[in-house]
């Protein structure tokens, strides 16, 4: 009997079939589940690291809205004409952009002083420029960047998203190849020497080289400290940890006007205040050069990349910091750490997205969803601007309604989220961003047609209030949308690529930026056709945005297969349907022995099993290993 035991034990799979078999789960993969509950959850340590994040997004706001002081168009006063010009008067008038306007008031409708009918505003050699920003002088008035010049702000203003597009995209997979810490550790060292070495630029060239490393080395820090916060937190806290970032960036951008208003009357330096403020918003980054020793690589991407060995003295130092005793945690998890030991470390490259099936798709809607909500957020902003002012003349009052509204969006986030979920939330913001976008083409054109003709005073205040609060309401809409969008993409990606996804997204993100100094560059020529395109992709997402899944209360994917098994749902049904299958759960039990097999075990065998195949389904998974046994029982086995 053992030797037959024995024989049908060795008797090897035939056909490719193998005996069914229940083997003990792994919990290493499941660290949301089970690794970081067996470190004491989110303990001490995870929030101090956390609010450890939290400190640079201070310092990032500020440098994201520098360009609103640095670049800045100012009023010029014409104090020496040129000799052929006779109809001279001194008037002052914004410099800078394309459209001209003659100082004596009359619009010539050309460019950089080519128009007729009087003389033009660039008819100058000599001026005297002034900001409305809060300095006394900037880049554009240091190196008079007005007129035929004026092209070179724009220039600058390409550089620092251009950087921040490449920093993203180039970091991104740097962060999944070789680690969250060494990118962020990069990022500070080069962002403090180039964004310092920015303040002694001694042309426009070199500001606008310099500002473009800066911008990549900010994306950089801004991307690893993204990505860092979202793995150090369990489900539950992973949006709100996120969103007081937000506020934190929101308000820097507010402190702005205060520190540039600062640094002009400061009495210790003989610089430029432009350069001072430069010195100001980078030289808190110092600050960050401790994290060398103070913040640790991610354990999630260390367990996800199978660097087991770190991963053990990691673990070890966090369960001291939340003061959890390893060896007598039940959970097992430093039991199997021990047995993978031997494995190597396997990374993945962002490329290897392609060879999935869902997730390529779900990272390329939520890219288009960004680009979409940074992009039309600048058509917003600009109807919402005074028309009669220059189109980059920005002053305080347009200033704090945007970073209001930013302010605003943060707040309406938590709640709108937390009621509808992700999908649900990103999915009501876009809808308002399209109806808002279309209502201000489309109802403001019908009001100037059909309004009361005779009354055009009337008929322009009204036009001008429509458009106004749509311009509000699509600017709040808007930003929800790209907020949700990159946090979105942070949660379905998997970690063993989040960077790379992320960076993907964040870098849709900056090409939308980059259509503003476009528009500026082009003096707004084509911004209704700009405004027409982004409302048509509105609706396209509002499509595509079904498609996603809902990674509320999900634990966050580690690898790709994990990253495949979220797939959408329906609106009306919480939770999360996994439809693809995995090897371990295919059923085997309605396939029959092969000939072979049944030759093997004798003829009473045989006709057990076919008398068992007669047997009803339901009726012999209920008696069916009784007759089996029954008969090998009777035949002595």
């Amino acid at each position: 009997m053992a030797g037959g035991r024995l024989e049908a034990q060795d008797h090897p799979p035939e056909n490719g079939f193998t005996p069914l078999e229940h083997p003990v789960p792994r919990l290493l993969p499941h660290i949301d589940g089970s690794v970081l509950p067996s470190l004491g959850g989110f303990g001490k340590h995870q929030k101090q690291l956390v609010v450890l994040t939290w400190i640079p997004a201070l310092f990032i706001g500020f440098s994201q809205f520098s360009d609103y002081f640095l670049l800045a168009q100012p009023t010029g006063t014409c104090v020496q004409p040129l000799a052929n010009d006779t109809n001279w008067t001194e008037a002052p008038v914004t410099v800078g952009a394309p459209a001209l306007l003659h100082l004596n008031g009359t619009d010539t409708g050309e460019g950089y002083g080519e128009g007729g009918g009087g003389p033009s505003l660039c008819a100058c050699k000599e001026w005297r420029l002034e900001l409305q920003t809060g300095l006394s002088q900037n880049v554009v008035t240091k190196w008079n960047l007005v007129c035929d010049s004026a092209w070179k702000v724009h220039i600058a203003k390409f550089s620092l998203l251009v950087g921040s597009i490449f920093g993203y995209l180039v970091m991104g997979v740097m962060a999944d190849w070789f680690g969250r810490q060494p990118v962020l550790i990069l990022s500070v060292l080069f962002m403090l020497v180039f964004g310092l070495s920015v303040a002694f630029s001694v042309n426009v060239t070199m500001f606008s080289t310099l500002r473009f490393f800066e911008g990549f080395c900010l994306a950089g820090l801004a991307l690893s400290l993204y990505v860092l916060r979202i793995e150090l937190c369990l489900p539950a806290w992973r949006f709100s940890m996120t969103m007081v970032a937000s506020f934190l960036m929101v308000g820097g951008q507010l402190l702005m006007p205060g520190v540039a208003a600062l640094c002009r009357h400061w009495p210790l330096t003989d610089r430029d205040d432009w350069q001072v403020l430069q010195i100001v918003i980078i030289s808190p980054f110092v600050l960050m050069l401790p994290y060398v020793w103070i913040f640790p690589e991610s354990l999630r991407w260390l367990l996800a990349t199978q660097h087991y060995r770190r991963s053990k003295a990691m673990m070890l130092h966090i369960a001291k910091k939340n003061q959890v005793d390893m060896e007598t945690e039940p959970s097992g998890v430093l039991t199997e750490l021990e047995q993978e030991l031997h494995r190597k470390p396997q990374r993945t490259c962002i490329v290897k997205m392609m060879s999935t099936r869902n997730l390529w798709k779900n990272i390329v809607v939520l890219c288009v969803n960004s680009l979409t909500g940074y992009g039309i957020h600048h058509c917003f902003a600009r109807s919402m601007m005074d028309p009669e002012a220059q189109p980059t003349a920005l002053c305080h009052a347009d200033y704090y309604t945007m970073a209001g509204i930013a302010m605003a969006t943060c707040l309406a986030l938590c709640p709108a989220v937390g009621l509808m979920g992700r999908r649900g939330g990103l999915l009501t913001f876009m809808i308002i961003t399209a109806l808002a976008s279309l209502l201000q083409l489309g109802l403001l054109n019908l009001i100037g047609k059909y309004s009361l003709r005779h009354d055009t005073v009337l008929r322009d205040s009204l036009n001008r209030k429509f458009s106004v609060a749509f311009s509000i309401i699509g600017m709040f809409s808007s930003h929800a949308v790209s907020v949700l969008s990159i946090f979105f993409c942070a949660e379905i990606t998997p970690t063993v690529i989040r960077g790379g996804g992320l960076g993907l997204v964040l870098a849709s993100a900056g090409f939308g930026m980059l259509t503003a100094p476009i528009m500026e560059l082009h003096n707004q020529k084509g911004y209704f056709l700009h405004h027409v395109i982004f409302a048509c992709c509105t609706l396209l997402c509002i499509i595509c945005l079904l498609l996603l899944p809902e990674p509320r209360g999900q634990p966050l994917p580690e690898s790709l297969a994990d990253g495949e098994t979220f797939t959408r749902q329906t609106l009306l049904r919480p939770g999360e349907q996994h439809l693809l299958l995995t090897k371990s759960d295919r059923d085997y039990s309605r396939v029959h022995d092969t000939p072979l097999h049944l030759s093997a075990t004798g003829g009473t065998t045989v006709a057990a099993a076919t008398a068992l195949a007669a047997v009803p389904a339901s009726y012999a998974l209920a008696t069916g290993g009784e007759v089996i046994g029954n008969h090998a029982i009777a035949n002595g086995v």
